[in-house]
C-alpha cells in the first residue's frame, strides 16, 4: 500500500520504493491532473542523489509522456526547494520531487507540490493514494525516456539561475561582500553544492566545501544536520578560523548551522535568531508560524515586537497555508526547515543559510554575539528530542495510552493544559511543555521537551514520559 506521510511518501528501496509503485503515484497524478483538467501548463519532476532517483525521475516522466502531460526534467541532481521554485515560477499545477530528505541512504521516495510551489496538502495526497486503489498496473502506460524526448513529450531544464537570482534578489548583496566572511558549506553528500556555492561565491564569500562528492550512503551517517552528524564541520570552523559553518541535508531543504566558536546552533535557535534579525534590524512587520514541536521562544519575540505566533501540527504544509493566511514573516520547525515571505512557500536550506550570511554582514557582530544579544532579551531554554522505534502491535498499545485513555505520568510540574491537535501535547506553567507523537515519516515515536531549566531537567523530563510508556 502507497500511503503519503508529512513529508511525501518515503519507502525502503527494492521493499516499496520499486519502479512499479512510482509508476502507480506517477499514474495516480496524471489521472488527477486529467479528471482537473489542469494538464494544459505540463509537470515538472527533480530528483536528489539517492540510488534510483534520477531513474525515479525518469519512470515518472515516461508516464506524464504517455498520458499526454508535457513533462519538464530538472536535467542535473536539484535541492527540493528549486524544484518547488520551479513550480512557482512556470505557475505549473504539480510538481515532484524524488527524494526522501533527510532518512537513512536505504530510503526514497517521492514529494508532491502543487500551485505556487506549496507542499501537497492532505487533502491531495489523499486523493492520489485514492486513484492508485483504482489503477491496475498492467493498464499504466508509459513511453520509452529517450522517444518521448526526442518527439517534444518530455524536455530536459536547469532553472538554478533563476533561482539563485530570486534568493540574491531578496539579499543585501553589497553588505555581504563588504563582510568578506570566511565559510564552509557541508552539503552532507547531497544536492546544495552548486546552489549554495553559486551563492557564496556571488557574495564574494572565502568559501570551502567537505562532503561534496557523489556518496549514495552519504558517507554512512544520516543526511540530517544535527549535532551528531556535523563534527567535521565543527572541527574545520575552528580548525580555520571561520565565521560560520552551513550544512544541509540530503535534500536541502534543511539547515544546520555552526558558529564560529565550533558551538552547534540548534534549527529552534536558527528560527528564532532570524525572526528576531528580519523584526529588529531589517524593520520588517508581522506574525510567525511554528509547529507543535517547536520552540515558543519565538512566541516571545513576537509577543516583545506587538506581534503572534501560530502554532500548528506537524508538516511544513500546515505552515506555509498559516503563513499565507496571516501573512506571517517567518515559518518553521525544530527540525531545521523554514522560509521566509516573499521567498518559496516551503523550507529552503539554501535560502535560510544565505539570511544567515545577511545577518552576520547587517548586523556587523559575529553569530554568537547575535545570538547572545537575543538570549539577554528572552532568556535560554533547554530542549531535549528522543526517538523510540516501535513494532505495530506496541504503536497500537502507545496509541491507547495516550489518545484513547488519555493516561499521563505525573511531571511534578503544574500542568495548564493539554492538547491532542497533533500527538499529545502537554503544556506547563511559565511556557514549558513536552510532546510525544508518532513521526509521518518514519516508525518512530517522538519525544520533545523545553524547559527553562538546565539540559538534565529536560532530560528528566522527557525520560519521566519515555518510562511511563514503557520505552
Amino acid at each position: 500500500m502507497i500511503k503519503f506521510g508529512t513529508g511525501g511518501w518515503r519507502e525502503i528501496i527494492g521493499d516499496g520504493f520499486t519502479k512499479a509503485n512510482v509508476q502507480l503515484v506517477a499514474a495516480a497524478m496524471a489521472k488527477k491532473m486529467h479528471e482537473e483538467k489542469v494538464t494544459e501548463k505540463g509537470f515538472v519532476v527533480g530528483y536528489d542523489r539517492r540510488f534510483l532517483s534520477v531513474q525515479a525521475a525518469r519512470w515518472i516522466s515516461e508516464v506524464m509522456a504517455a498520458e499526454g502531460i508535457f513533462c519538464r526534467v530538472l536535467d542535473k541532481e536539484a535541492p527540493t526547494p528549486l524544484v518547488m521554485f520551479t513550480v512557482m515560477y512556470l505557475d505549473l499545477p504539480y510538481g515532484m520531487a524524488v527524494t526522501a530528505s533527510h532518512n537513512p541512504a536505504v530510503y526514497n521516495g517521492i514529494k508532491v507540490f502543487t500551485r505556487g510551489g506549496r507542499d501537497a496538502t492532505e487533502e491531495v495526497t489523499n486523493d492520489i493514494e485514492r486513484y492508485i486503489a483504482g489503477i491496475r498496473l498492467e493498464d499504466v502506460k508509459s513511453i520509452p525516456y529517450d522517444k518521448a524526448l526526442k518527439e517534444g513529450l518530455i524536455k530536459e531544464i536547469d532553472s538554478q539561475n533563476i533561482y539563485v537570482d530570486s534568493i540574491l534578489k531578496g539579499l543585501d548583496v553589497n553588505a555581504i561582500r563588504e563582510r568578506h566572511l570566511n565559510v564552509v558549506h557541508d552539503p552532507m553528500f547531497g544536492v546544495s553544492r552548486r546552489s549554495m556555492e553559486t551563492v557564496l561565491y556571488s557574495c564574494r564569500c572565502n568559501c570551502d566545501t567537505i562532503h561534496s562528492a557523489h556518496d549514495t550512503l552519504f558517507g554512512g551517517r544520516l543526511p540530517a544536520p544535527n549535532e551528531e552528524t556535523l563534527f567535521d564541520l565543527k572541527n574545520f570552523v575552528v580548525e580555520n578560523g571561520q565565521d560560520i559553518g552551513i550544512a544541509t541535508d540530503g535534500d536541502a531543504d534543511r539547515l544546520g548551522i555552526i558558529d564560529e566558536k565550533g558551538n552547534y546552533i540548534h534549527a529552534n535557535k536558527i528560527l528564532t535568531v532570524l525572526y528576531y534579525y528580519l523584526l529588529k534590524y531589517k524593520g520588517w512587520h508581522g506574525p510567525a508560524v511554528r509547529n507543535i514541536a517547536t520552540t515558543h521562544i519565538l512566541d516571545k519575540i513576537a509577543a516583545k515586537f506587538g506581534e503572534t505566533c501560530y502554532e500548528v501540527p506537524v508538516g511544513f504544509k500546515h505552515i506555509s497555508a498559516k503563513m499565507q493566511e496571516t501573512d506571517a514573516v517567518i515559518g518553521g520547525e525544530s527540525s531545521g526547515g523554514l522560509t521566509v515571505r516573499g521567498h518559496i512557500h516551503g523550507k529552503d536550506g539554501v535560502y535560510a543559510a544565505s539570511l544567515m550570511l545577511e545577518m552576520l554582514a547587517l548586523t556587523k557582530k559575529s553569530l554568537s554575539e547575535v545570538i547572545e544579544e537575543m538570549e539577554e532579551q528572552f532568556g535560554k531554554t533547554s530542549i531535549t528530542e528522543r526517538n523510540f522505534k516501535f513494532t505495530v502491535e506496541r504503536k497500537a498499545e502507545l496509541m491507547d495510552i495516550l489518545f484513547e485513555q488519555k493516561k499521563l505520568p505525573d511531571f511534578g510540574k503544574k500542568i495548564e493544559r493539554i492538547s491532542y491537535m497533533d500527538g499529545c501535547k502537554v503544556y506547563f506553567e511559565n511556557d514549558e511543555w513536552l510532546i510525544a507523537r508518532f513521526s509521518g515519516t518514519e516508525p518512530l515515536l517522538r519525544i520533545f521537551c523545553e524547559v527553562n531549566g538546565s539540559q538534565e531537567d529536560a532530560n528528566i523530563l522527557a525520560e519521566t514520559m519515555a518510562e511511563f510508556l514503557g520505552l
